[in-house]
């Protein structure tokens, strides 16, 4: 098949691009940033998914099947720039592929659309509703764009749709948000909480992609490897030092002594687990992560 990729010079897209590659497929990859030494089998084109010339890839380049991972998940862009591009985009994009004929559509979203709270349950099922837009404001962008890649279920019953949330990745690529939190030598956890933290390994997460969009998945889907980990654990595995700090005193810290600067708001997600039962996607797709949780934490043990 000759499967389009949004937003492709991202890390875990790179990963899906080649074990597309190995699995027979052409790729189109569409992004603002160039990709250089890009394998042989994608055709890179330089365009903004929300403009004309992303159109026109739809129009002359025909595909049997897109993956959109042309979301910003980074807080360095303002709110308005990550909602053109998360909402907006995705938008752009599913109308595109509607119009010009994709027959088979994958939404990659993130696990954390469901919200960090302590009124929640443990596991959270598709069925629950994506709270992070009210615990968890700066997100509210991508929780928008989820919810119309859901609508696209009903509004183009035509396209084979699938909305995957995925738990946080880690691997060799040091990219994502939770890599991003444990990038210091010295994690900060906030005093008195221990959260699970869900994970899969990143080469796990490209094949998950892989296998909803061959099997032409329908739905959403969320999407986990091994069994969640303790954030003190996760720390220590991986090399790191937990340190617990106060919570009137967590914003001071925030971004200074050498640790991660995280939003406000964030703070939830750092005393309250947002953990997700994969169960129907594995059912669907018969899914297996290959690595469970020493290998993943070992593949990042070792890096800055």
């Amino acid at each position: 098949m000759r499967i389009g990729i949004t937003g492709i010079t991202g890390a875990l897209a790179r990963l899906v691009a080649h074990r597309l590659l190995t699995r027979g497929h052409e790729v189109v990859g569409i992004d603002r940033r160039p990709w250089p030494d890009a394998p042989k089998g994608v055709t890179m084109f330089r365009a903004d998914i929300r403009k004309r010339p992303a159109e026109d890839v739809f129009r002359t380049q025909p595909m049997d099947g897109l993956i959109h991972m042309a979301t910003v998940t980074h807080f360095t862009a303002s709110k308005e720039e990550r909602y053109r591009v998360n909402l907006m985009g995705t938008r752009s994009v599913i109308e595109h592929c509607q119009a010009y004929g994709v027959s088979r559509v994958v939404f990659v979203g993130r696990h954390t659309v469901y919200g960090a709270a302590p009124d929640q349950p443990l596991y959270r099922t598709e069925a629950e509703p994506p709270l992070a837009g009210a615990t968890f404001p700066d997100l509210a962008d991508l929780v928008a764009a989820d919810l119309f890649a859901g609508s696209a279920l009903w509004r183009f019953p035509e396209l084979s749709t699938s909305v995957l949330r995925i738990v946080y990745t880690l691997g060799p690529s040091q990219r994502g948000t939770l890599h991003n939190f444990l990038r210091g030598r010295r994690v900060p956890l906030v005093m008195g909480f221990d959260p699970l933290y869900h994970f899969m390994h990143e080469y796990d997460a490209a094949r998950a992609i892989v296998h909803a969009l061959e099997g032409g998945l329908r739905g959403v889907y969320n999407v986990a490897g091994p069994a969640p980990t303790p954030l003190s654990l996760l720390c220590r595995v991986t090399g790191r030092t937990p340190v617990p700090i106060p919570e009137p005193l967590y914003p001071f810290f925030s971004g200074r002594f050498g640790f991660p600067s995280l939003p406000d708001a964030a703070l939830n997600h750092v005393k309250y687990p947002i953990v997700v039962d994969s169960i129907a996607f594995q059912k669907a797709t018969n899914f297996e992560a290959e690595y469970d949780e020493v290998a993943t934490l070992e593949a990042v043990r070792h890096l800055p």
